[in-house]
């Protein structure tokens, strides 16, 4: 997949790898930059659509860019996202589906956090497959890319909900590509480890996920393109990831005992007495 004079939308956009993800595509030209926050992130979101526009005069030209507001856990929203973007470019050529969160719990953590992960980390995904699948395979193409997490093929020590949902957003991954991918519609899915965010900077529980080293976002970012262009299915910013990822496939009883004497170093294994 090309970028060029594409349209792209992404979500989670007013920081982090969503910002990155805006800024190094505007380099590729595409048609229109959609990008996708919660309100109360939308000042953010308005001044990002200003400097995409405006270009940086350095390998990075002015792009169009439309900043829309809006929850990715709730259907309607996510529907009126995409409607936004089809009025104002044509139609969407790529969905970057990458809003997250992450809180640190266990089997204890109460329902309600439960389900925010669910809704944004799976049904999010649901959602924006629902909105562009069909006109992509109307037009034979179009890319979905989704980010999970290593966690995601991994685990996460400090959070259940945060490795499970992410577990179940590669999952649907590649239900997508299996089901879609004959008819041009393209998935990626995105698994880094710990990337220089405001999500990893505010968790004093990050020290598993920063073990093979904190990357910036811009590096991602040529990582995401590089993936895209290849039409990979899993892109992987920290290659240390496919090693573990095959060592689990291979003994998965290793792999666990593994991770358990590192969780014990660590000193991560939740408290169910502390809920």
């Amino acid at each position: 997949m090309r970028l060029t004079d594409r349209t792209i939308v992404i979500t989670g956009a007013a920081s982090g790898i969503g910002r990155a993800l805006a800024l190094r595509f505007a380099r590729e030209r595409p048609r229109g930059l959609v990008l996708a926050d919660l309100p109360a992130q939308h000042a953010a979101l308005e001044a990002l659509a200003a400097d995409l526009m405006a270009g940086d005069g350095a390998g990075r030209p002015g792009v169009p860019a439309l900043a829309v507001a809006g929850d990715v856990g709730v259907e309607a929203e996510v529907q009126a996202l995409v409607a936004a973007a089809d009025a104002r470019f044509g139609h969407v050529d790529v969905f970057c589906s990458n809003a997250g969160l992450i809180r640190d719990g266990s089997e204890f953590t109460p329902d309600a956090d439960w389900t925010l992960s669910w809704q944004v980390h799976v049904m999010a995904h649901v959602y924006a497959a629902r909105a562009v699948v069909p006109g992509m395979r109307a037009r034979g193409e179009g890319y979905l890319l989704n980010t999970a997490s290593a966690a995601g093929l991994l685990t996460s020590l400090p959070s259940a909900t945060y490795a499970v949902t992410k577990h179940a957003a590669v999952a649907f991954g590649e239900w997508l590509s299996i089901q879609h991918g004959a008819a041009g519609v393209r998935v990626s899915v995105l698994c880094p480890q710990a990337v220089d965010t405001p999500m990893i900077q505010a968790r004093a529980g990050a020290a598993a996920a920063a073990n093979d080293g904190v990357i910036p976002t811009s590096v991602l970012a040529d990582c995401v393109v590089d993936g895209m262009a290849a039409e990979t299915f899993l892109i992987l910013p920290h290659p240390q990831v496919e090693t573990y990822f095959r060592r689990k496939g291979e003994d998965y009883d290793r792999w666990l005992g593994g991770m358990r004497r590192f969780a014990a170093k660590l000193g991560s294994l939740p408290d169910p007495g502390s809920r």
